[in-house]
């Protein structure tokens, strides 16, 4: 039993994010001086996920025998999207109206110099430059067409078979990067509660607790229902994919487990296409948890400087935030600086408002990527059962089998080269 828990990388990232988190409190110059570890791990992660997307898709199109189904799976994801990210807006601003976590906060705080960066960064930022600087976006493109044109050549099954030999040692060299996931996560809890610490966190504790609360209904209510619809247990597939949710919550980054999402998806029974689809675009255009976050963090803005917003400009918050929030992943600082712009476009809330969320920022994107995380998962499950791309026999023995990542790399060896996705039993 003891050689089980000490193979097991859920224990090892655990323990981590543990000691990481003393490490910062205890002692915060050191775990400032830790950040290397955190970043280290998430830029070797990131060399393997526009590969991964390649491979995916590009063989997975190459495979299909119905070229439309590529159009129509994409067409589904974008509506996907779109209904459930508004959802997610429309359920943070409601919530935070309700609870109201910005009404009796201190507003004297407002200046920093940080706030002129974001703002600056957020005035920049443009539609052509997302798509333009968002390699993800090129590579799903790129993909997309190599698959297609795969699908017509003569020598399609000899660049096959060495596309499909090369992922699986892509995959291998992911499973062995993986094993230092403990590091990573050590790093990236050690250098936030060092920098920022816990104290930090008293201020807007009821705002830091409304968005934790807010996220969780959102996961446990939304997006079980959205399984449901198709009997998936939520439950099972969170306890199936625990180890990339800890990796992120330690890295505060969804990346760092975006390409082992893939692989699992994929081993539950996801066919190849559907994920190499859905999830690359998810992580652009399905940001569930940043989406809630923006919403809150303008409203409780909004409470904090006493700015009495009427209907008409509530909707017009929702409509500039449809816009900006699907910006977040091609901007660097992400959703701070999308709610930068959205603050700017507004017109009606002190910008420098911003300074009050800099402390705590980062204790909340953990639940951020988070949510942003098992949202893509979970749209990429309901996505494949809705294309009957879906086979419920590896569901099951999925779920009932977590494999370690030492097996998941022999595993991975030894499977036959089948280039083609799995279909529905």
């Amino acid at each position: 039993m003891f050689k089980k828990i000490f193979t097991n990388l859920t224990f090892w990232v655990l323990t981590a994010i543990t000691a990481g988190a003393l490490l910062g409190h205890f002692y915060p110059e050191k775990g400032v001086a830790m950040e290397f570890l955190g970043k280290g791990f998430i830029s070797i992660v990131k060399l393997f996920i526009n590969p991964i997307i390649f491979l995916t898709i590009s063989l997975g199109i190459s495979g299909m025998n119905d070229l439309k189904k590529v159009g129509r799976v994409g067409g589904k994801a974008l509506i996907y999207f779109e209904v459930i990210t508004t959802l997610a807006l429309i359920i943070g601003i409601v919530v935070a109206h309700v609870i109201q976590p910005g009404v009796g906060i201190v507003t004297n705080q407002s200046e920093s110099k940080d706030v002129a960066t974001y703002a600056q960064k957020a005035s920049d930022f443009s539609w052509w430059h997302f798509f333009r600087d968002n390699v993800t976006v090129q590579v799903v493109l790129a993909s997309i067409i190599a698959g297609i044109v795969l699908s017509h050549l003569r020598v399609r099954e000899r660049i096959v078979k060495v596309l499909t030999q090369l992922s699986k040692y892509v995959f291998k060299g992911l499973h062995f990067v993986m094993l230092f996931a403990p590091v990573g996560a050590f790093g990236g809890m050690a250098y936030t509660i060092g920098k920022y610490g816990l104290r930090t966190l008293l201020p807007l504790a009821k705002l830091m607790v409304t968005v934790y609360t807010t996220m969780g209904l959102f996961v446990f209510v939304v997006l079980y229902l959205v399984l449901r619809s198709y009997r998936v247990s939520l439950w099972k597939f969170l306890k199936y994919i625990r180890e990339e949710l800890l990796i992120v919550l330690g890295t505060s980054s969804s990346e760092a487990a975006l390409p082992s999402l893939m692989e699992k998806l994929e081993r539950m029974g996801c066919s190849k296409p559907v994920v190499g689809l859905v999830v690359p675009a998810g992580y652009s255009f399905n940001l569930d948890g940043t989406t809630i976050y923006l919403s809150m963090a303008t409203i409780f803005l909004a409470q904090a400087f006493g700015v009495d917003l009427s209907i008409n400009q509530i909707l017009s918050i929702i409509g500039i935030l449809f816009v900006t929030s699907k910006g977040a992943a091609g901007v660097t600082g992400s959703g701070f600086i999308v709610l930068a712009s959205t603050l700017t476009a507004v017109k009606v809330i002190p910008i420098e408002g911003l300074a009050l969320l800099l402390g705590v920022d980062r204790f909340m994107s953990e639940a951020r990527a988070i949510t942003n995380f098992i949202g893509n998962g979970v749209a990429t499950v309901w996505l494949a059962n809705n294309e009957k791309e879906f086979d419920r026999d590896k569901m099951h023995a999925a779920f009932h089998d977590v494999p370690f990542t030492e097996n998941i790399v022999t595993d991975n060896l030894e499977q036959p080269d089948n280039p083609l996705p799995h279909r529905r039993r």
